[in-house]
C-alpha cells in the first residue's frame, strides 16, 4: 500500500454527478431540520439543561478528551456527516474523494449519514462525551453554534497541526479567525453557507427588491415574502438591514430586530417562516422573493431562468459547518489525514461541485473549473474579494443568550 505523501495530489477524479434542486446539502433533510431550537430542540440544547440533566456545563480537561491513538494498527476513520454532503457519483452510490483517500493512504473511511438535525444528533452523543466514553465516530460535521458548544464543554479532541499541513496553508482568509476556534485549534470547515436575497422575476413583476427593508415593508409583496426558521441567519440578515453589526449586537438590538420583524408578521408581509422548502414555493412563484440559502438559489437558478438572487448593501450572513473529532475518538490522527486531504485543492473541488455551498479552500478555482466553468465562476460557491468583504458572521452567545434569542424567535415564528 502506498504510504501518504500530504504534497502529492491524489488521481484527478471524475466530474461529480450535478444534482437537482431537491437532493444535496440542500435538500429538507439538511436545512429544514437545523435551526437551533424552539420548542422540543431546546431542551437538548441548552448548557442549563445539561447540568440539569447531570451533565456538567463545565468543560472537561483537554487530557481528558484524549483517548490511545489506534490510528497506526486499525487504519479506519468512522466518519458521521448530514445526507448527500459529500460528492457521489452517477450511481449515487460511491464517493469517489473517499475512495481516493483509501486508495492512496490505506485508510478505510466508513461513511454514515446520520446527522439530520444538530439537536438531535448531539443528544444523541452527549451522554457518553459526558460520560467520557467514545462515540463511535471519528469525525463529525456540526454547525458552527454547535460546534463552539461542543468545544466550550470540553468535548472535542485539540488538533494536531503536524497532521494538517494543507489545511493550515489552504484555508480561505474569510474562515480563518472564529471567535469560538482561535487558530482552529479544534475544528476546520466542511463547508461555508451563505444568506442571500432569493427571487422569482416572475411573481415580482416589476417590483424592485434591493433589502431587507423592502421583503420587510413593500406592500406589492404582502404575504409573499419568506424568512428562514433559523434564528442566527433570518436575525441576522435583519440586523445588518438595521445597520447593526451581527458580530457584536446588544440584546437591545436584538429586541429591536424581533419586534421589526413582528411588525410585518403582523400585518401579513410574511407569508411563512421555512427551512429550505421555501424552494418550492419560490420556483412556483407563492414565494416573489425570500431569505434563501446559497446552494439552494445556484441549483434553482440552474434549472430555472426566473430564480435569481441579490446580496444585499448591507451585507450578508454566513456560517460554516464544522468537522470535529469526538473526545475519546480511536482514530484521531487518521481522522486529521482525512480533514487534511479535503483541503488540498482538487479535492474541495470535487466536493464544492456537488454541494454547490462555499469551499473553504483557497487554490480551489482552477480545479473546479475543469469540472464545472460555471460554479467556478460562482461569488456564491467562490466568493470573489468583494463578495467576501460583505459577509458578516453571527456572534457567539452565552449560555443565557441562547436560551432567550430562541425562545423569543420561536413566538416569534409560532414554532
Amino acid at each position: 500500500m502506498e504510504q501518504y505523501e500530504p504534497d502529492r495530489p491524489a488521481p484527478a477524479q471524475a466530474a461529480p454527478a450535478r444534482r437537482g434542486p431537491g437532493s444535496g446539502r440542500a435538500a429538507p433533510t439538511r436545512r429544514s431540520l437545523l435551526r437551533a431550537g424552539a420548542g422540543t430542540t431546546l431542551a437538548l440544547g441548552g448548557l442549563g439543561t445539561l447540568a440539569g440533566c447531570g451533565i456538567p456545563a463545565a468543560g472537561r480537561t483537554q487530557d481528558d478528551t484524549a483517548a490511545e491513538d489506534h490510528s497506526a494498527r486499525e487504519k479506519t476513520v468512522n466518519f458521521s456527516n448530514w445526507p448527500e454532503y459529500i460528492d457521489v457519483d452517477g450511481s449515487g452510490k460511491r464517493h469517489p474523494t473517499l475512495e481516493a483517500f483509501t486508495r492512496r493512504t490505506g485508510i478505510k473511511v466508513t461513511y454514515t449519514e446520520d446527522i439530520n438535525d444538530n439537536d438531535e444528533f448531539f443528544g444523541k452523543i452527549k451522554p457518553q462525551l459526558a460520560a467520557g466514553q467514545d462515540t463511535g465516530r471519528d469525525l463529525i460535521v456540526l454547525t458552527d453554534w454547535l460546534a463552539a458548544r461542543v468545544i466550550r464543554l470540553g468535548w472535542a479532541q485539540k488538533l494536531d497541526p503536524a497532521n494538517l499541513p494543507h489545511a493550515f496553508a489552504n484555508l480561505a482568509e474569510q474562515f480563518r479567525s472564529p471567535e469560538w476556534d482561535p487558530g482552529h485549534a479544534y475544528s476546520y470547515p466542511w463547508q461555508g453557507v451563505s444568506v442571500v436575497i432569493a427571487y422569482n422575476k416572475k411573481a415580482l413583476d416589476g417590483v424592485q427588491v434591493k433589502s431587507v427593508s423592502d421583503l420587510l415593508d413593500n406592500p406589492r409583496l404582502k404575504g409573499r415574502v419568506g424568512f428562514l426558521t433559523e434564528m442566527r441567519d433570518s436575525m441576522g440578515m435583519t440586523l445588518l438591514d438595521m445597520g447593526k453589526d451581527p458580530g457584536k449586537f446588544t440584546a437591545d438590538d436584538f429586541d429591536a430586530g424581533i419586534a421589526r420583524i413582528q411588525k410585518a408578521v403582523d400585518k401579513g408581509q410574511i407569508r411563512r417562516f421555512t427551512g429550505n422548502d421555501y424552494t418550492s414555493d419560490l420556483t412556483k412563484g407563492d414565494l416573489a422573493a425570500c431569505l434563501a440559502w446559497g446552494g439552494d438559489v445556484v441549483q434553482l437558478k440552474a434549472d430555472n431562468p426566473d430564480v435569481d438572487y441579490l446580496i444585499p448593501d448591507a451585507g450578508y450572513i454566513t456560517g460554516t459547518d464544522c468537522m470535529l473529532i469526538p473526545a475519546k475518538a480511536r482514530h484521531k490522527t487518521d481522522a486529521e489525514r482525512l480533514i487534511d486531504f479535503y483541503y488540498e485543492p482538487e479535492q474541495a473541488a470535487a466536493l464544492a461541485a456537488y454541494t454547490n455551498y462555499v469551499s473553504p479552500v483557497d487554490g480551489v478555482r482552477p480545479y473546479l473549473a475543469k469540472i464545472d466553468k460555471s460554479v467556478a465562476e460562482n461569488p456564491l460557491i467562490l466568493p470573489d474579494k468583494a463578495t467576501a468583504a460583505k459577509s458578516h458572521a453571527f456572534r457567539l452567545l452565552s449560555e443565557k443568550e441562547e436560551t432567550a434569542f430562541e425562545e423569543k424567535y420561536a413566538k416569534l415564528t409560532g414554532a
